[in-house]
């Protein structure tokens, strides 16, 4: 991160007073020329450095502190704006979009006695330049140094699940501590972002065994529920068929069917299964004979006459 404060920043080319003084100089040749008076080179090589120098420009985004004899005139800008040439100087420049400061604190101590490091961004400008520019030698830095320490205090008061939980709320506390000790610089906190809290290593290890154990826990509580209603399911099943038998010896027989789709598969059975399955295989294989085959064609019963 640069500590460079913007007021120090320069401002951008000002190719209009270079324009109009180059302008100015070739017009006063141009005059030379026609009266043959070397008077107007010289009065237009002055007024143009005149010009040069009293004529500045800042973009819409800049303001700029003009000191007469030391004293504060003001601020300019945005755009053209005229100076005191000899006698007006320009002391600060001063960027009014929002810019983003990262703050980082290495082994800082929760509540609960744990180090963390925690990584943030803040996001804030400047929406006084003025009080910024007189009240601070570097406000850059002092947001930051305030931002750092804001961090450390909110960090060494919360408990470790909070900072790992409840994240927007943190943001806004450390937004509005920041804020509260740089509102009378002239300096606004638009929003304070956690990015990441790193946790040492054994602990990371210890939380990860933790939640291995809860998900086991949540697992087998789980299949617990299943094998319960399943036994649920197989008791009503049980009361549906000791009500109509012929129903579950249909259901042995489908059974032993799909039991059966692979060939050279053996079966075992015992033998009371078996015989109480003979009526429902005859009924079946009555049922078998009865129906016609669908290739065959139907016989035509003679009739006597």
């Amino acid at each position: 991160m640069s500590l460079v404060p913007s007021m120090n920043r320069k401002l951008p080319l000002n190719t209009i007073s270079a324009s109009i003084a180059g302008a100015i100089v070739l017009i006063s040749a141009g005059l030379t020329a026609l009266t043959r008076q070397p008077g107007w080179v010289i009065g237009g090589f002055v007024l143009a450095v005149l010009v040069h120098m009293s004529l500045r420009m800042c973009n819409s985004w800049q303001r700029v502190l003009v000191l007469r004899a030391g004293k504060i005139q003001g601020l300019r800008g945005p755009g053209l704006f005229l100076i005191v040439p000899f006698l007006d100087q320009i002391d600060a420049v001063v960027d009014q979009r929002i810019r983003t400061v990262p703050v980082h604190t290495r082994q800082t101590l929760t509540r609960d006695t744990t180090p963390v490091d925690v990584d943030a961004v803040v996001f804030w400008m400047v929406h006084d330049p003025l009080r910024a520019i007189t009240e601070l030698d570097n406000y850059e830095s002092s947001v930051s140094m305030v931002a750092l320490t804001t961090l450390r205090e909110v960090v060494g008061s919360s408990d470790l699940a909070t900072l790992l939980e409840d994240r927007r709320r943190i943001d806004g506390e450390l937004r509005d501590l920041i804020e509260s000790k740089t509102r009378e610089w002239g300096v606004t906190v638009q929003a304070v972002e956690i990015r990441d809290v790193q946790l040492p290593d054994s602990l990371q290890d210890a939380m990860s065994r933790q939640a291995q154990a809860e998900r086991e826990r949540a697992a087998r509580v789980t299949l617990a529920s299943a094998e319960r209603d399943v036994a649920h399911e197989l008791a009503q099943a049980a009361k549906t068929y000791e009500a109509s038998p012929i129903a579950l010896q249909i259901l042995q027989i489908n059974r032993i069917f799909e039991m059966n789709k692979n060939r050279g598969t053996t079966i075992l059975m015992p033998t009371t299964m078996a015989d109480a399955m003979t009526s429902a295989t005859a009924f079946a294989a009555a049922m078998q004979t009865v129906q016609p085959d669908a290739g065959a064609p139907a016989a035509e019963s003679e009739v006597s006459g």
